[in-house]
């Protein structure tokens, strides 16, 4: 597998990411995508032929192989790679969709015509949704494989024997020993910690960004809040000067009107 390109196309979402998806984005190329390139291929190559039984029974050792190993480690991890940076790609997909919008919105009513939005790359409306999903996700596909591996192998441990029992064209129990337990083992509870890891940032980052989002919706309520208040103490101060004037007589009926608006403040829409 081509793992160059999947860092090429992911690099991309740097730009999109707040900081613990740039460290998550990190610990996931340097703890998982590089060990298992570099190392974990290593210790799992030609793992079947290693696989040894007390048997010559023709067909034994390849029912026993499969019966503990329905799918391979490395196999389970590059497709876990490959679906946990999935969901990057749709934040890229929708940014690039807005640009998209926003080219044809400009080529449709002149370069001057009002932006449909801010900025395309700020995580905001649609984009926001998109990218806690994509969180969502990950948490989701992360859960999912270590259920997977826990369960497929009885434990995230690698034992020595291993026996095969009432499988044809196995006679009787069948022992079967692993070529390099240790070093299995020592492998698949790293990769299992860089997992726990990356599940432990992702989490992190969703809380940031919804109480990054409530801070910024109560901020926004606190100035409209001020903004009305101030609009409010405007025009009782202007009632109060107008019945100041009509009590001196200084403002006639037919008056009263142009000196009112000219004593109002200016209210323009935002």
């Amino acid at each position: 597998m081509n793992w160059a390109f999947l860092q090429d196309v992911l690099s991309g979402v740097n730009k999109y990411s707040t900081a613990l998806g740039r460290i998550w984005l990190s610990v996931v190329f340097i703890f998982r995508v590089l060990v298992y390139v570099v190392a974990a291929e290593e210790v799992w190559d030609e793992e079947q032929n290693d696989f040894v039984c007390n048997t010559k029974q023709p067909g034994c050792p390849n029912v026993c192989y499969d019966q503990f190993f329905p799918v391979s480690h490395v196999r389970l991890w590059a497709l876990q790679l490959i679906l946990v940076t999935c969901p990057s790609l749709f934040v890229v997909m929708h940014v690039a969709y807005r640009q998209e919008r926003e080219r044809k919105h400009r080529r449709k009513h002149g370069p001057h015509a009002p932006c449909l939005y801010d900025n395309p790359d700020k995580k905001r409306g649609g984009l926001w949704w998109t990218y806690l999903l994509s969180l969502v996700f990950k948490l989701l596909i992360e859960f999912l494989f270590l259920y997977l591996l826990h369960t497929l192998w009885y434990g995230f441990g690698m034992p020595r024997l291993v026996q095969c029992a009432n499988v044809a064209p196995c006679p009787n129990t069948v022992d079967c020993y692993i070529a390099r337990p240790t070093e299995k083992k020592l492998f698949t509870y790293f990769m299992v910690g860089a997992s726990a890891a990356c599940i432990v940032l992702t989490f992190c980052e969703i809380c940031y960004l919804i109480f990054h989002r409530v801070v910024r919706s109560l901020h926004r309520k606190s100035q409209r809040g001020g903004r009305g208040h101030a609009a409010s103490a405007s025009r009782a101060s202007t009632c109060r000067c107008h019945h100041k004037l009509l009590e001196a007589g200084d403002l006639s009926p037919d008056s009263r009107d142009n000196k009112l608006c000219a004593s109002a403040p200016t209210m323009t829409p935002i």
